[in-house]
């Protein structure tokens, strides 16, 4: 089982720049879209079935052109979970899951802490998506939380962590939060198969972040624990470029 998370800050915008093409030389399994900006309607599922994914769902915000995830799959899940139940997370389209059997599969867009309010949402969110977790876990023991975390967790996850420690994506507490997210029984798929290496999925726009690398790491592939002796694969693809985020793959037994 090949998965792949894509934050793609505008699906409209990244099929301009051939995501297709490259979706097709990807050949995953599963795809899990974050930050797709669009109502189900406004995406041509037709475009995704001609590559073989002939299962497309989409769970977007009420605010149009905003957030929204989305997961498109080759294999037809047995069940599918649009948002958490819980509404002020729903309202905005973060949490999309499939179950297959033997295992699910959850594109999740956590918010950014922008401001001051939104840092405090973003804090609030946290927390209680934590407490889902833990609980769906017991329900779902073969789980994997695919997604734009908008948290680097360790110095190596960022360019400049003395720099940029009091700012919201590094800040100790958001930090703290995913420590103690990981201790529910969660492996950071990517740091747990590659230790030292440093790589980024995210690069602002401004002053040639991309071409220069002051990245940081903001998209995770996190598995449970029951996972763990079928993690084959755990990547990075910094050459794919249809939006500021790049692809993050996992590949299970």
């Amino acid at each position: 089982m090949k998965i792949i998370s894509y934050n793609v800050n505008g699906i409209r915008a990244a099929l301009k720049k051939d995501l297709l093409g490259w979706l097709a030389a990807a050949e995953a399994d599963v795809v899990c879209f974050q930050e797709t900006k669009a109502q189900p309607e406004q995406i041509d599922d037709q475009l995704f079935h001609d590559l073989g994914y002939k299962h497309c769902y989409w769970f977007s915000a009420e605010k149009k052109g905003y957030s929204s995830v989305g997961i498109i799959s080759k294999h037809e899940p047995k069940h599918v979970e649009y948002g958490t139940g819980i509404d002020y997370m729903d309202r905005e389209g973060r949490n999309l899951r499939v179950d297959f059997d033997g295992l699910s599969i959850m594109s999740l867009y956590l918010p950014s802490g922008t401001n001051d309010a939104r840092l405090e949402f973003k804090l609030q969110y946290m927390a209680d998506f934590k407490t889902y977790v833990n609980h769906l876990k017991k329900e779902y023991p073969n789980l994997v939380i695919c997604g734009d975390y908008n948290i680097c967790h360790e110095p190596i996850d960022i360019h400049d962590p003395v720099r940029l420690k009091n700012v919201s994506g590094f800040l100790p507490i958001e930090r703290e939060w995913l420590t103690n997210f990981l201790e529910l029984g969660l492996i950071d798929s990517f740091r747990h198969l590659h230790p030292e290496k440093e790589q980024y999925s995210w690069w602002s726009y401004r002053a040639n972040a991309r071409e220069r690398n002051k990245g940081w790491r903001l998209d995770y592939l996190l598995i449970t624990q029951d996972l763990k002796p079928r993690l084959k694969r755990a990547l990075i693809l910094q050459e794919a470029k249809h939006s500021d985020h790049c692809p993050v793959l996992l590949e299970l037994d």
